[in-house]
């Protein structure tokens, strides 16, 4: 095919989300009340999300239908296109074809309002007035930002320190849309007072910042909480991408061979990598490959265990891969990669063996960045860099054996909030770091073992 971006028409958007549950390879355990540690219910999570999310959350149907009013705002930016990068494989040298979904066509930049906007429709239906939420880079932030403005929702969000002061455009179009927007940790909360009482200076981090929305969400009755991430319901709302990509390899009459996407939660991952899941369950030989940054390796060398999903324990446990829910993360610029844990979907599939994972360094990362948008054009966001950096390895590693792979990226979002970053790229100012396991050990050696509690 000679087209170098495939396209599909508004009536090729997928009707339904692809629920991975019912073809796992082993049962996902559940998740605990963060009081008892035992399995939590509806009834535990009421308080914060609305009934038909929760749904979802434990639903064991293979597809959920996408309502019309979802489906309505998906078309501002839905279908995104999927583009064959010539430029980047000439440069290479590689055999390889490599292909990316370009998420940051999106009005907020990024993959993230895949899921904002339903997560906001649900709410929208069944009364709630603000939505809360955290945001660590400030993409997830800016979607719900956005997608609470087209339903009439109020919006808060905490957005971690570090990024707040790294990416102050980010919180700019956040305001744009209407949101509140506070750095995190505050003084508005307990949580947030807590943590600034043990380190006034401290750079935040996801697991604070979750703490604080959660808090504010719990306590105000006209609230519900958001997540961008990790949970079951958010990863099954971004399947649409690689519902996407399926038919768009198929246009170009091609198939995957290899999927690379970087990972901080999961939901970019997952939602384009789990629709190849399946066919790899059902024997189709697919390698997909998780990368994460090697200041937050929490795939390549966390523990797999139950543990809090924020700082204040205020979360159900999840069994997932974890550094420790008191992990504070060096202050990276990929900061939608800097979360302790990850989802436990993707979690119990690196590992049985069905996904593999590597952690960069950053440099390296802004190294394939920087290539990437000599060679195609478009500036990757930090995150999605260390996606492209997966894929320029097999590339070369196809260049060396002489194998002609498809190799598909996924293209999470855009850079232009980030030149802060490439400056500093640039200038040679950015640290590699690498996370002791002697850390992750430490954190989680109090921690007890909940699932021995479940037998």
């Amino acid at each position: 095919m000679d087209d170098n971006k495939i396209f599909l028409s508004e009536k090729e958007i997928p009707k339904a989300w692809y629920n991975i549950q019912p073809d796992l390879p082993a049962p996902l355990l559940p998740p605990l009340n963060p009081k008892t540690g035992k399995p939590i219910g509806p009834e535990d999570l009421a308080p914060i999300f609305p009934m038909e999310i929760i749904k979802q959350e434990v639903s064991q149907e293979r597809w959920i239908e996408i309502p019309d009013e979802v489906m309505d705002v998906y078309k501002i930016w839905r279908p995104t296109p999927l583009h064959r990068a010539v430029h980047l494989e000439k440069a290479l040298g590689t055999p390889a074809r490599i292909y990316y979904k370009n998420e940051s066509v999106s009005p907020p930049g990024s993959h993230k309002p895949n899921t904002a906007v339903a997560q906001a429709y649900y709410n929208k239906m069944e009364g709630t007035k603000r939505i809360c939420t955290e945001t660590g880079a400030g993409q997830w932030g800016s979607a719900l930002s956005f997608a609470c403005n087209l339903f009439g929702l109020e919006c808060t969000v905490y957005m971690v320190k570090v990024s707040y002061e790294q990416k102050p455009y980010r919180k700019s179009l956040m305001h744009v849309w209407g949101a509140e927007v506070h750095p995190s940790p505050t003084n508005l909360t307990n949580a947030g007072k807590s943590f600034l009482e043990k380190d006034p200076n401290t750079p935040g981090s996801l697991g604070m910042a979750i703490s604080e929305a959660v808090e504010d969400a719990a306590t105000h009755d006209d609230a519900k909480y958001s997540l961008g991430s990790v949970l079951n319901h958010v990863l099954l709302h971004q399947t649409i991408m690689g519902l996407e990509i399926k038919k768009q390899l198929e246009i170009a009459g091609d198939k995957a061979d290899v999927i690379v996407g970087c990972v901080g939660g999961g939901s970019n991952f997952a939602g384009f990598s789990f629709p190849f899941v399946k066919d790899k369950l059902a024997g189709e030989d697919i390698e997909i490959i998780a990368i994460e940054p090697t200041s937050c390796p929490t795939l390549t060398k966390g523990m797999y265990r139950y543990d809090f999903g924020d700082v204040a324990q205020m979360t159900p446990l999840l069994k997932m891969y974890t550094l420790g829910h008191n992990f504070v993360p060096s202050p990276i610029h990929a900061g939608g990669l800097r979360y302790h844990g990850d989802a436990p979907l993707l979690c119990l599939l690196v590992n049985k063996g069905v996904i593999s994972a590597r952690a960069y360094h950053q440099n390296p990362t802004f190294e394939a960045a920087l290539l990437f948008a000599k060679t195609e054009g478009i500036i990757p966001a930090p995150e999605t860099a260390h996606a492209i950096k997966g894929a320029i390895d097999e590339a070369m590693k196809c260049k060396e054996t002489g194998e002609e792979k498809c190799i598909t990226i996924g293209f999470s979002g855009h850079g232009h909030f980030d030149l802060s970053a490439y400056d500093n790229y640039l200038a040679g100012n950015l640290e590699d770091y690498t996370y002791p396991k002697e850390k992750i050990e430490e954190a989680l050696a109090e921690l007890p073992d909940y699932e021995a509690s479940l037998k």
